[in-house]
């Protein structure tokens, strides 16, 4: 797949949130994905949220995480990362710190960028990780407009204007709020997007499990029981893009079948996470 200029091997990608220091990539490349977006990268090291924070109920393949952005900080991940293997696309995916306001967050993404981007080929902002309060704010058009366009004033500062620039947005957006978002991204000049984060909706587990899961407490959910919110939000972001950027499908992906549908409905890419850790290795084999 040729995709915002980079190229890749095949279709299939490692989401952010598993690799969030870059430790593994010789693995994953191993294990056949195309590509792995590490991260959530902070610009300084922080703890994350206390433990436990990541519970799973096999039964739906489903996994609830409230990590809160644990990192060891953008100069640690940054020095990893000069050690790649050949072959293999890596994104980096950026987030700000807990303690940072939102009125400051432009400054977090800086910081993390000019560390990450010169050792990525491409980069993901992540406005929507529920797991940070006020996070998802700046999805909001009127903190996203200013927010994209400094990352973009970044990103030619470093000499970097022909590396891809993503924006991962969430599933829990209201219709509205979403065509409005698709259309500052999309007038921005960044080159796409990744749908969908973890969802806050208990509503999609099913209800013999609904209390165990609400018992875990806060978090975002994923896993197959996302697939059907993850797709219908997928669906209306590539209707409301008319092919004027490409969307990287994510939220849901748990084999074959799932990520032909992706492909089939206009995603250039599929990410997947929650499934590999319930079904093992094998999948990446299996959707290749």
């Amino acid at each position: 797949r040729r995709v915002a200029g980079l190229t890749f091997p095949t279709p299939l990608g490692l989401a952010a949130g598993l690799d969030k220091g870059a430790e593994l990539l010789p693995l994953w490349k191993a294990l056949g994905f195309g590509h792995v977006e590490i991260g959530t990268v902070t610009p300084r090291p922080q703890p994350g949220n206390p433990r436990p924070r990541v519970f799973r109920l096999p039964a739906e393949e489903l996994l609830l995480n409230r990590m809160g952005f644990n990192s060891e900080g953008a100069a640690t991940v940054a020095g990893r990362l000069r050690e790649r293997p050949a072959g293999l696309v890596v994104g980096g995916n950026l987030g700000k710190n807990k303690e940072t306001p939102e009125s400051a967050a432009l400054a977090d993404y800086a910081e993390a960028y000019r560390w990450i981007a010169p050792q990525v080929d491409y980069i993901a902002l992540n406005v929507s990780s529920p797991n940070t309060p006020g996070l998802r704010n700046l999805q909001a058009p009127a903190a996203l407009e200013p927010l994209l366009a400094g990352m973009l004033a970044c990103r030619k500062e470093l000499g970097l204007e022909a590396q891809p620039l993503f924006l991962k947005l969430a599933p829990d957006l209201a219709d509205e709020d979403l065509d409005g978002i698709v259309e500052v991204a999309a007038a921005s000049g960044i080159s796409g997007l990744i749908a969908t984060n973890t969802t806050l909706d208990r509503g999609i587990v099913t209800p013999v499990h609904r209390d165990q899961v609400e018992a875990w407490g806060a978090g975002g959910l994923s896993g197959r029981p996302l697939a059907g919110k993850a797709r219908a939000v997928r669906l209306r972001i590539l209707g409301r893009l008319r092919g004027r950027l490409p969307l990287i499908a994510c939220g849901g992906i748990c084999g074959p079948d799932d990520t032909k549908a992706a492909l089939s409905d206009g995603a250039a890419l599929v990410q997947v996470y929650s499934a590999l850790i319930f079904q093992g290795p094998g999948l990446v084999r299996r959707i290749n």
